[in-house]
């Protein structure tokens, strides 16, 4: 269930565009805005991820795949 997204997040200055790519989590579009901007608000206000973290990030997803065993 994925529909377009506001143009526009309440409350957001960080000058980015508005991501459209959203799902729908509720039919409400004032309350999806709402709940889209809270969680705006708590990404923005996590510390960035230290060097280590991101290598052990992009290691876990660059894993080669694993085979089937016969």
């Amino acid at each position: 269930m994925t529909g377009p997204g506001k143009t526009a997040t309440a409350g957001d200055t960080s000058g980015r565009p508005a991501r459209t790519d959203r799902p729908v989590r509720f039919e409400d579009p004032d309350r999806n805005a709402a709940y889209w901007a809270r969680i705006d608000r708590i990404v923005a206000a996590a510390p960035p991820f230290t060097d280590d973290q991101r290598a052990r990030i992009r290691a876990a997803f660059h894993q080669p795949a694993m085979k089937e065993a016969a």
